[in-house]
């Protein structure tokens, strides 16, 4: 549906040129929810714009539903943008305009006869659940209520891409659901495919399919939203989702010094990861019941879910002789879980 290839972004400023972006390659699928998730300044909301060229690339290729966008000619790409919706963060709504007619807007632009534009806007009210405020003006609207206004409104020309451009991060957490459930809806009945620029791992982790790490102009990490969050590979990856699922040790062992080698008093820590099924099933109780000679600490847990697959997450500590230790990992090494060794730490003196 969109591929990227080798997409190069170079802006000239006063200062001299800002490499934006360097040779990104990115291809999203019809139908998927796609994430790119980046720090202010990686380049995410550039990207974006490049699909719909709003921002036209210095160098690349641009293919969204088979065209090539960066060969169009100006009437060519005004019509290819008709099958391309945007919704942004402040939520760009005309102030005089009521919801209805801040819905129509696009269509009214395109010379659309009032009773064709009647019959578009009153079935994307109700899509969006603002049926009663179609008369209403922005300044009465919450902050939720002029969102929804504005994806109605990236709607209303039928487009089959959607662009969320930090959508909710102007909204609290309760409305961020809210608004994430409305695109997670209009995905599944209108077949769209949609494209999320977002900063918050959460947002990623509630809607998204697929996503993309960008850091400093380039793809750092992608995948599988269930394969990065429970195997990140880059750094940048792992801080984010360290807000969501943190990888500090437990209180009683943090500040130590954690060494690759036993020391007198420490515990092996281990952080182990569950995946589906098994993330239900009592593997450490069979460790414990079939390593003789090694002590099984439960120090952090919790279960979670992606896309209706549970995980799990548990840091564990292992202590007794080193052969009995090793006996210990071979066991978890033949099960359907992913090791991560800590190393040897110490706990903190009470």
């Amino acid at each position: 549906m969109i591929k990227l290839s080798r997409i190069e972004k170079i802006y000239d400023t006063p200062s001299g040129k800002v490499h934006a972006l360097k040779g990104i390659d990115l291809h999203i699928a019809r139908g998927e929810i796609y994430g790119i998730i980046g720090l202010s300044g990686a380049g995410k909301s550039t990207l974006v714009r490049c699909i719909n060229m709003l921002e036209r690339p210095t160098a690349g290729e641009v293919i969204v539903d088979g065209q090539d966008m960066m060969k169009l000619n100006e009437a060519e790409l005004r019509a290819a943008r008709k099958n391309i919706g945007m919704i942004f963060q402040h939520f760009n709504l005309l102030s005089s305009a009521t919801v209805y007619e801040n819905i129509a807007f696009p269509l009214t632009l395109s010379n659309t006869p009032a009773a064709e534009i009647n019959k578009k806007v009153a079935p994307l009210l109700e899509l969006v659940g603002l049926k009663d405020k179609a008369s209403q003006y922005p300044a009465q609207l919450s902050g939720g209520q002029k969102q929804r206004v504005g994806i109605a409104r990236a709607l209303a020309s039928n487009p089959k891409i959607l662009l969320c451009d930090e959508a909710t991060s102007a909204l609290d957490p309760q409305t961020t659901k809210s608004i994430l459930d409305l695109i997670k809806v209009i995905n599944q009945n209108l077949a769209l495919t949609v494209v999320v620029i977002t900063h918050e791992m959460q947002v990623i982790k509630e809607i998204c399919d697929k996503v993309a790490v960008i850091s400093d102009g380039v793809i750092a990490e992608r995948g599988s939203v269930l394969e990065v969050f429970t195997n990140p590979q880059h750094a940048i990856t792992k801080e984010f989702i360290s807000v969501l699922l943190s990888n500090q040790l437990p209180a009683a062992f943090r500040g130590n010094e954690i060494s690759p080698v036993k020391t007198e008093g420490s515990l092996l820590l281990l952080r182990l990861i569950f995946l589906g099924e098994r993330a239900d099933d009592p593997v450490l109780a069979q460790m414990i019941r079939n390593c003789t000679g090694v002590e099984c600490t439960m120090l952090f847990g919790n279960l979670d879910e992606i896309h209706g697959v549970p995980f799990g997450r548990f840091i564990i500590g292992l202590s007794g002789e080193e052969t009995a230790i090793q006996g210990a990992l071979n066991f978890l090494g033949g099960k359907d879980v992913r090791v991560e060794i800590i190393g040897y730490v110490k706990r903190n003196s009470v």
